[in-house]
């Protein structure tokens, strides 16, 4: 399957959205995740948070490359 990133176009009432494909689960999942990586920088009061962002998606890569 291939991820389809938000296209703007949500049909929040269907359980699949019109925009981008996904499931209503699997969106507030990456919801979840994108909310709680943004409450660790802002507890550790990060002022490098494209360094941080990016370190993130990274390590999803890397990890996700040896799972293939």
């Amino acid at each position: 399957m291939k991820y389809i990133p938000c296209q703007s176009q949500c049909n929040k009432t269907s359980d699949i959205c019109s925009g981008c494909g996904r499931s209503r689960d699997e969106i507030n999942a990456v919801k979840k995740i994108v909310s709680q990586a943004v409450m660790l920088g802002v507890k550790n009061k990060y002022d490098n948070i494209d360094q941080y962002a990016d370190a993130i998606a990274a390590s999803i890569k890397k990890k996700l490359h040896r799972i293939k």
